[in-house]
């Protein structure tokens, strides 16, 4: 039997995959930011929801393992630009993403790093909202 915690990070796995889906579909829908995404063939909804759940799921192992090994190896830049070098970490990861999924055929397409970068900065924002309305609540003794 696998132990209780296990269950607790699969499920905030599962919910962080979720979320950054549909973030990603809502800066889809904003044609200035260049961002877009190609379903697996054939490319119905279906195809279009499976594909920006892999490009989600995907995303999140590229923050969770790439993006803190920058975030440490970028430590000092952090603090001399007081985080504003985040900005630019979180869309070189979309970036790293949209090479990674668009290298299968399908997946994430960023027309211009900047406008990525943009991106990036309303997934997060959506990620921080998304976190404020699904964080447990603390129950009164």
């Amino acid at each position: 039997m696998a132990p209780a915690g296990c269950h607790t990070g699969a499920m905030r796995f599962l919910v962080r995959v979720l979320v950054n889906a549909f973030a990603i579909w809502v800066v889809t829908l904003i044609p200035v930011l260049q961002v877009t995404v190609t379903p697996f063939a054939p490319g119905g909804d279906l195809q279009l929801v499976l594909t920006l759940l892999a490009v989600a799921a995907i995303f999140a192992i590229v923050n969770s393992v790439i993006g803190t090994v920058i975030r440490i190896v970028a430590f000092p830049l952090y603090i001399l630009t007081l985080g504003l070098i985040s900005l630019v970490v979180n869309g070189f990861l979309l970036w790293l993403t949209a090479v990674i999924t668009g290298s299968f055929g399908w997946g994430l397409e960023v027309g211009h790093f900047w406008w990525g970068v943009v991106a990036a900065f309303l997934i997060t924002v959506i990620n921080w909202l998304f976190g404020i309305v699904l964080r447990p609540q603390k129950k009164d003794d």
